[in-house]
């Protein structure tokens, strides 16, 4: 689905990633994680062509994004970012509607408003589809935006393509599940997803491969319980831990702490 070779980014002589190689397959849930400033939003934003780059063309479907017809490359792919404008004077849904923008002009078809309303379902956001979306509590908006990402995928593409950059900030534990369960069934019908996370626990039961990343750098790319060993983790977080297994899902578990 995606492959990028030799990924490097610097910042006013700061190097922030270094000679990164990633592949992602089809259907495929990547998760990215590490410590605070290791480079994992910036790696997602790399990889999801937001930022300008000197390194070897990132493919995507064998292609470069340069090579997509950027009318069409929006129904293949699209990314929640970590950011959103604080202050939107809209309803919910037209928030929401905004992810169909590639496929109307100036007013919604039916066939948007449904997509849109079956993406508000998967995040729990349809009774609140009148509200001025100022209103919403943190924990909404970031729901009302995952919607909004959901519902631009919404189409009879097949392979498609979402990044996410921390999706369950502000989410508290019903919604953390309910937002990653609608990631993993998205993977499930041949779709890829790459998302960044702070919850070892929960990238080790929904990831199906891990990328471990420290000072701009992958220390680790693999299924989670070969990467989330007591030796790695403690490590690369600088903090002691145990790993043992959930025994909900067989799983790695991680505890931190002596």
């Amino acid at each position: 689905m995606l492959k990028a070779c030799k990924i490097s980014y610097s910042h006013k002589k700061i190097s922030i990633l270094e000679n990164i190689d990633v592949t992602i397959n089809y259907g495929e849930l990547l998760v990215i994680v590490g410590p605070n400033g290791a480079g994992k939003s910036t790696l997602l934003s790399m990889l999801a062509n937001e930022m300008a780059h000197t390194n070897e063309p990132i493919l995507f479907k064998k292609k470069t994004f340069e090579d997509w017809d950027q009318k069409e490359l929006p129904l293949h792919k699209a990314k929640f970012s970590q950011q959103n404008i604080a202050d939107i004077p809209l309803t919910v849904m037209d928030v929401v509607l905004m992810g169909r923008y590639p496929y109307f002009n100036s007013i919604p078809h039916q066939s948007d408003v449904d997509a849109a309303l079956k993406s508000m379902a998967e995040t729990d956001v349809v009774a609140l589809k009148s509200r001025d979306y100022n209103t919403l509590s943190g924990g909404e908006r970031q729901r009302v935006h995952l919607a909004r990402v959901l519902t631009q995928l919404e189409n009879d593409v097949e392979n498609k393509l979402v990044f996410m950059d921390e999706p369950l900030n502000n989410l508290d534990v019903l919604h953390q599940h309910r937002i990653l369960h609608t990631v993993k069934n998205f993977s499930e019908r041949g779709n890829t997803a790459v998302v960044v996370l702070h919850d070892l626990n929960l990238a080790a039961q929904f990831a199906d491969s891990i990328v471990l990343m420290q000072k701009g750098k992958i220390i680790s790319h693999d299924k989670p319980e070969h990467v989330f060993t007591k030796e790695i983790i403690s490590k690369v977080y600088n903090f002691p831990c145990t790993i043992c297994l959930n025994p909900v899902n067989q799983n790695p578990l991680i505890i931190f702490g002596t």
